[in-house]
């Protein structure tokens, strides 16, 4: 039988909605992604709550709110307790832009959906991995192997690959096959016919100009609304898109030497630029090369300033200025207040990078150009005073009461449990209620703390003759080295809080943003006010394709080229679904699902699979010949069973057939054609062929597209007069193969 292979979304297919998918393999589940929307909608997440406790590992594709913002809240709420991988720039990326989520949300409303404690413990389960990386799953995930590799449009993105015995599930979705000023292109094109691709339709609509035009657009329509004395807004994400922008706007500033003032205002801006500095290694090769050259690190900011508060904004100097302001969908966040300042200005540009999130603001700008006016909720946290305060601090002392008074008849039940029927045979003790001077010992260490005195609330127990304050027996422990101490007694809490200082939200050097701390330890009384407006919008609306996603003519290719055998779609509209899924049929496989949500769809591969085990008779007259990192032999054998009925290949009882020589490897034109010339034979391309000296021609037959779909659909014919230099040529395209 083959490996067992089932896909049930849990979110994301024939929509633009998060996305989330459990994926199966022989039993073991797997959720790939688990996304939430700017909205926070709770309906979204009724699928996963479902399945939450039977996942068995999660998988992080991107550092983005749509691949992982659901994870804190998944954890807390819903059950979910599996093991999370993904790369360091994924983790840290996330970690950070599930960060400014919460803050940018905090400031204006009472958000209690998950604090910053749920989201550092949610990213303390995640295990790190590094691009090309075999982790090999234990217990029931044994035999499975993931790997993460390259996917390009954010930075550390993956492509998931899942092996059981030989055969591989794929996961690639939101890739960019186009190399990028900080980024490589995918690397999706070197899988060739992998049991299951799970892929997505989100541009399969979608043709995108060359990247010079666009570069060229984008920097003419700054350049124009600066001049004329606008501003310029851009909402962006916390952490992904906003790299390959800020390397945009600092090679435009400097190619045309601009000296308008460029901001990046996000909760966490600092803390980006920080990590981002630290991770060049998982960036493309010529930002790699050219720190390795000059040492100068590329996210050395010189035309952008970082801020962590509006207030710093609105203290610039006036005058024209490009701001780069979270959240991209304009529902919260600074980028919301600054539309709502900037957006009734004609000299204004409000330029969207990326498509905004259905039912969201951006995407209804984006759907329908001003003028027009739009209603928006402006809400702001401030601090209480006069009578608020009053009754705030009033309700918080009796909730401290109460507290107090329900922890004192806890205690009270625990001392008489623990005393049993021991009250009842001591003789009463009488209390001298005369003397009203407490006693300077009456707060006596205890356990390396202190005692409990219980003077408010205090309930005398219905068998006790007088009114008694707790007696603790100091009941010491002892073992063979003596009174067995108590660590938990010898914290000092200012410890314990410098040390969450610095985990919480920090960057490298263990340091806050400013924005950020002042968030997350003020500690005053505040409240949420909210005021209902509507923004004549007059500003200029653009959009231009900045999202770094392969567009629709360059999925097919490399769908085509990879050839999986079995092809599932998801995330996407319907219509581009439908489109995609057609052209796949009639092109790509005969085998391509696009399930709803909630369809469960088995894609176990037809091929047969057996194991079976080498005796070692067999394996010790077996010659092994090396093959780049493997080892590879011819072996003759036949198929028996040992004691424990498992099937086992034993030696050929009578003498092996013969068989012809195989050659084993792979022949690229180019890379023979460089040997061919450190051997002295003049060469050269010519006609798709390859001439070699002045008769003898090599070239390749077949389609390269089906590359590896079978046996027999690429030949390498060698052509030429039988001579001495064909006799030489054959030997040495002989010598590029391993012969068996």
């Amino acid at each position: 039988m083959g490996t067992s292979v089932q896909v049930k979304p849990l979110c994301g297919v024939y929509n633009e909605n998060p996305l989330s998918y459990l994926v199966s393999i022989d039993g073991f589940n797997f959720l790939i992604d688990c996304g939430w929307n700017d909205h926070f909608d709770s309906s979204l997440l009724q699928p996963l709550s479902r399945v939450a406790s039977t996942i068995d590992a999660v998988l992080l594709s991107h550092p983005d709110t749509l691949h992982l913002g659901a994870l804190p809240y998944a954890m807390k709420q819903l059950g979910l307790s599996a093991p999370v991988y993904s790369t360091e720039p994924v983790y840290r990326m996330g970690l950070l832009t599930m960060y400014d989520q919460f803050l940018s949300r905090k400031q204006v409303s009472e958000f209690d959906l998950f604090t910053l404690d749920d989201i550092d413990s949610a990213f303390q389960r995640v295990t790190r991995l590094t691009y090309s990386q075999n982790h090999h799953l234990s217990g029931k995930g044994e035999g499975i192997v993931i790997a993460p590799h390259v996917a390009g449009h954010l930075l550390g993105g993956t492509i998931w690959k899942i092996t059981k015995d030989g055969e591989d599930v794929i996961y690639a979705v939101d890739f960019n096959h186009r190399k990028e000023r900080h980024l490589n292109g995918t690397v999706l094109g070197s899988f060739v016919r992998p049991a299951v691709l799970i892929t997505d339709a989100y541009n399969a609509l979608n043709n995108q100009p060359y990247r010079r035009q666009k570069d060229k657009e984008f920097g003419d329509i700054l350049k124009k609304t600066l001049r004329a004395g606008g501003n310029v807004l851009l909402p962006v994400d916390t952490a992904g898109r906003i790299l390959e922008l800020v390397l945009m706007l600092e090679s435009y500033w400097a190619d045309e030497n601009l000296n308008y003032p460029i901001y990046f205002l996000t909760y966490v801006a600092s803390s980006t630029i920080d990590y981002v500095k630290s991770f060049l290694e998982w960036m493309s090769d010529s930002i790699a090369k050219s720190f390795e050259q000059t040492r100068e690190n590329i996210f050395l900011l010189k035309n952008i300033t970082l801020l962590v508060n509006k207030a710093d904004l609105d203290n610039a100097p006036e005058g024209p200025k490009v701001v780069l302001a979270s959240m991209a969908s304009l529902e919260a966040g600074f980028s919301h207040d600054i539309f709502v300042d900037w957006g009734n200005d004609v000299k204004n540009l409000v330029l969207f990078t990326e498509r905004g999130q259905f039912g969201t603001l951006a995407r209804m700008l984006q759907a329908d150009p001003p003028p027009k006016a739009v209603k928006v909720t402006v809400s702001e946290r401030v601090p209480l005073v006069g009578e608020e305060l009053i009754a705030y601090e009033e309700e918080q002392n009796r909730i401290k009461k109460e507290e107090a008074l329900k922890a004192s008849l806890i205690k009270e039940e625990e001392l008489k449990a623990s005393q049993g029927a021991d009250n009842n045979t001591t003789d009463p003790m009488v209390i001298d209620t005369g003397n009203s001077q407490p006693l300077p010992e009456v707060a006596v260490a205890k356990n390396g703390g202190y005692r409990d005195v219980f003077i408010d609330g205090f309930v005398p127990p219905s068998t006790s003759v007088a009114p008694m304050f707790p007696c603790y027996e100091n009941a010491s422990e002892w073992d063979d080295f003596g009174e067995v101490i108590n660590p938990d007694g010898y914290v000092i809490k200012e410890e314990v809080m410098d040390q969450t200082t610095n985990n919480l939200g920090g960057d490298i050097n263990g340091k806050l943003d400013e924005g950020a701390a002042s968030l997350i330890f003020d500690t005053k009384p505040s409240k949420v006010i909210s005021d209902e407006r509507t923004v004549q919008v007059r500003c200029l609306l653009v959009y231009m394709d900045f999202e770094g996603r392969s567009d629709g003519r360059s999925i097919k290719n490399i769908l085509s080229h990879v050839a999986p055998l079995k092809l599932v779609l998801v995330h996407g509209s319907a219509e581009a679904t439908d489109h995609l899924k057609q052209h796949c049929l009639k092109n790509v496989c005969p085998h391509v699902y696009a399930p709803q949500i909630e369809e469960t769809i088995d894609v176990t591969s037809d091929l047969c699979a057996y194991k079976v085990q080498l005796s070692e008779k067999l394996m010790s007259n077996v010659l092994f010949k090396k093959l780049g990192e493997y080892e590879i032999a011819w072996v003759d054998a036949e198929v028996g069973k040992t004691e424990n009925d498992m099937l086992s290949l034993l030696p050929i009882s009578g003498a092996p057939c013969l068989h012809k020589s195989v050659l084993v490897g792979d022949l690229k034109l180019a890379d023979f054609k460089q040997f061919l010339s450190t051997k002295g034979i003049p060469v050269e391309f010519a006609g798709g062929a390859l001439r070699c000296g002045e008769y003898v021609t090599v070239r390749k037959v077949g389609d390269a597209t089906q590359k590896g779909a079978g046996s027999g659909t690429q030949q390498i014919i060698i052509e030429g007069p039988l001579c001495e230099d064909y006799y030489k040529i054959r030997d040495y395209l002989y010598s590029q193969f391993y012969l068996l």
